[in-house]
């Protein structure tokens, strides 16, 4: 689901970047008033799960991959708005250090997972579960929330994708960016994200959280004790799991390279060119590319990719930390 540099041209991505300025904005001052010092360094600690779920790969319905994001998680942890940001910085790190998202194109993937996901899976997290009693209606609640999240993130990122053909081409009626109209667009992204994605949110989700209420129940219930150790220790596990995300085959949908997608096939075609705004666009070039770093095996490419992103994302939140001040709302014991 993370949109390429040149796959969307440069008037839709100041138009999604805008669109994204006024919600970072306001949870920037939501997390400023309402999260505590102490609760802080959780933002850290959920934006390095969510970069970490991002990079477990799983094989889609027509050879494509995809991943969960854990963007309900994060809001059922701490709030919509946190969620935003800790996602958006996820992703920021993702495109700045490992090319996995365009630069240009942070704006529409922020405003796809940071944005549409975590709300529309708060929100529904919320309804169900305001009305239930259970901790069995939390979990069918949150599972809800998380599939209606990736799925309502999904179907966006296919509208982006599929407008572009439709308002920017050149006089031979080729595009100059996607290629693929809503046609194909729409249900080459949200069909596998029903069938697969949607359910991998789900079990991702609920197990994470069901982890964290466990072992640090300060985290989502004031009064609880709050412990960062278990925390640590689930990073850590995944950290070491991340390689399995190399086991599925195959490219992401509208993640191709521009040397590959002039033979991407679709309708039993293959494209047969490649669009004159990505063969001439933007290009940047990612320190650890792929989360590779040269010279290593991918396996250990992985996890040494893996155990920086998560190192920086709590150094990250942790310095915020530092810097506030005040402790807003309730104080939790630490361990």
């Amino acid at each position: 689901m993370h949109i390429p540099d040149n796959y969307l041209s440069p008037s839709t991505c100041v138009a999604m970047t805008a669109a994204m300025a006024p919600v970072w904005a306001v949870s920037i001052k939501k997390v400023k008033n309402e999260v505590s010092r102490s609760k802080m360094p959780l933002l850290g600690i959920g934006a390095a799960f969510s970069f970490l779920m991002m990079m477990f790969n799983i094989p889609l319905p027509g050879g494509t991959t995809g991943h969960a994001v854990g963007g309900t998680l994060l809001g059922a942890l701490l709030g919509p708005w946190a969620a935003c940001i800790a996602v958006s910085v996820a992703l920021l790190l993702q495109a700045l250090l490992f090319g996995d998202g365009g630069i240009l194109a942070f704006g529409a993937n922020a405003f796809n997972m940071a944005f549409v996901l975590p709300f529309t899976g708060y929100f529904i997290y919320k309804l169900i579960k305001d009305r239930t009693k259970s901790q069995t209606g939390e979990y069918i609640a949150l599972g809800a929330g998380a599939y209606c999240g990736i799925n309502f993130a999904a179907l966006f990122a296919a509208v982006e994708f599929g407008i572009q053909p439709l308002l920017f081409h050149n006089a031979a009626g080729q595009a100059l960016y996607c290629p693929y109209p809503l046609s194909v667009s729409v249900p080459a992204m949200t069909i596998p994200h029903l069938l697969v994605a949607g359910p991998a949110e789900v079990v991702f989700t609920i197990v994470i959280f069901a982890f964290v209420c466990k072992t640090s129940p300060g985290t989502v219930y004031e009064g609880k004790k709050l412990s960062f150790k278990p925390l640590a220790v689930l990073a850590a596990v995944l950290v070491c799991l991340t390689p399995l995300g190399l086991l599925a085959a195959g490219t992401a949908w509208g993640e191709w390279g521009t040397d590959e997608i002039s033979k991407v096939m679709s309708g039993g075609a293959a494209l047969g060119y490649t669009p004159g705004g990505m063969s001439g666009g933007f290009s940047w070039s990612a320190v650890m590319p792929d989360y590779a770093v040269s010279g290593m095996p991918e396996a250990v490419g992985y996890i040494l990719s893996a155990a920086a992103g998560t190192a920086i994302l709590v150094i990250i939140f942790k310095l915020i930390s530092s810097m506030k001040k005040g402790d807003n709302g309730k104080n939790n014991s630490a361990a």
